[in-house]
């Protein structure tokens, strides 16, 4: 599936862009069929882009928020995703928006992807907007090279929306959605910073295993095209 670059100056541009995107589509959904859904990337990346769409006029007590992946660890760790868009999202006008937390207490990684596999079925899929990230390593949600879990997550076929994922270099154990969930989002925007994730991505574009660079399922076989923001 062909992709579109979108290219801006720096950060602060690139984040005010995005939230033009993303608001325009989430608004376009409410008006369509009263309500909307998107599916959001954790990390250091989104965090500007976060606080500019927290601001922006949408009719958020119709719109359901959720994480395209999560670490097993409860919403005030540090390292929780949860926290990330607590923090950064979930502030301002978008503070009525509807939350769905991946995480959720359980005795075992296990359990809880059980748990919040039944969570999500009350948002829906496919989603009107997902936005992902990718890591150095071509990975991106929790689709890591050389998970545990990989070939289940690249699976079209599976009927998981949520499933686990180990890898080493992950740290803690990983819940993450399935490509069969993200890969029909209506809006599906890939958003990297930094000259080193543009020499990433242009090896994800070449030949190459998918698994090697889990990133190249998204890009090669997403059922809309990819839409790429990027800035130094």
């Amino acid at each position: 599936m062909a992709s579109t670059l979108h290219s801006f100056a720096n950060a602060a541009e690139l984040a005010a862009n995005l939230a033009d995107k993303v608001s325009g589509a989430l608004s376009a959904a409410i008006a369509a069929r009263g309500e909307a859904s998107i599916a959001v990337s954790g990390g250091s990346t989104p965090k500007a882009f976060f606080q500019v769409l927290s601001t922006r006029d949408i009719d958020w007590p119709k719109v359901t928020i959720t994480l395209v992946d999560e670490r097993f660890v409860p919403a005030d760790n540090p390292r929780s995703n949860h926290l990330l868009v607590d923090a950064n999202l979930l502030q301002n006008k978008a503070k009525a928006a509807r939350f769905v937390p991946l995480y959720q207490p359980a005795s075992s990684v296990e359990e809880a992807a059980k748990l919040a596999t039944a969570k999500s079925a009350e948002i829906g899929i496919p989603f009107d907007v997902v936005i992902l990230g990718m890591g150095g390593d071509g990975h991106t949600a929790s689709f890591f090279p050389g998970g545990n879990n990989l070939s289940v997550a690249l699976d079209p076929q599976t009927p998981r929306s949520i499933i686990t994922m180990d890898a080493e270099g992950a740290g803690e154990p990983r819940l993450t959605f399935t490509f069969s969930a993200l890969e029909d989002a209506k809006m599906l925007i890939l958003h990297i910073e930094g000259e080193g994730k543009k020499d990433v991505l242009a090896k994800a574009e070449g030949s190459g295993e998918e698994a090697e660079m889990p990133i190249r399922a998204i890009l090669r076989r997403a059922t809309s095209p990819v839409e790429i923001y990027w800035a130094p």
